[in-house]
């Protein structure tokens, strides 16, 4: 059974979204400008209220090293997601640092190189996406070899999440915009993605 991530989560109430309905992991945006991303503080009162069996993963595009540590070292997070351009010297000295924190690359998929890219990544989990909260999928038929554990994500809804799910056996789904109404995190879009994951 493929896992689920919840991510882009934003307030306190979307915790409680989460905490009801409890996806495996769940997952804040760390970096500006995005508009989902969260500061410090309000990461922290998120964490410490997300359910304990719940991963907290922190997402990153291109920062500083120093930074990612101010979030690992307050235990505001539980993983490390890259969607920038970080290169595997880059994940190395993460590595070095954090080597019990596990650390997801995203990979922007158009074509059959963005696969091989995925494959020679030293990241513990590849995310495969069709960019950056696009909300639109990619080609799937492209994952075929990929040969290692990976998160899909980019435009997965409750209405196709059993189809790729039953299609490509991802090691996990991850959604944010797919279980939103009007920018916001919809509880009972989280519900259904969780419960047709999971048939």
């Amino acid at each position: 059974m493929s896992k689920v991530k919840i991510c882009g989560l934003r307030t306190l109430e979307d915790i409680e979204a989460v905490n009801r309905f409890h996806p495996d992991y769940a997952g804040m945006i760390l970096s500006k400008p995005f508009w989902r991303c969260v500061d410090m503080d309000l990461a922290l009162q998120m964490k410490r209220r997300l359910c304990p069996d719940i991963r907290m993963t922190g997402v990153f595009v291109n920062e500083d090293l120093d930074y990612i540590a101010s979030f690992v070292d307050n235990g505001c997070i539980d993983r490390i997601q890259l969607h920038g351009q970080e290169d595997n010297g880059y994940i190395q000295e993460l590595k070095k640092r954090y080597p019990e924190v596990p650390i997801i690359k995203a990979f922007k998929i158009q074509e059959e190189a963005d696969i091989q890219k995925a494959k020679e990544s030293m990241a513990d989990y590849v995310l495969l996406d069709s960019g950056t909260g696009t909300g639109k999928t990619f080609d799937w038929k492209l994952i075929k070899d990929l040969g290692r554990k990976y998160f899909l994500a980019g435009g997965l809804t409750p209405e196709n999440v059993e189809t790729a799910i039953r299609h490509y056996q991802p090691y996990a789904v991850d959604t944010s915009s797919g279980v939103e109404t009007e920018k916001k995190k919809d509880p009972k879009k989280i519900r259904e993605f969780i419960r047709k994951a999971r048939e």
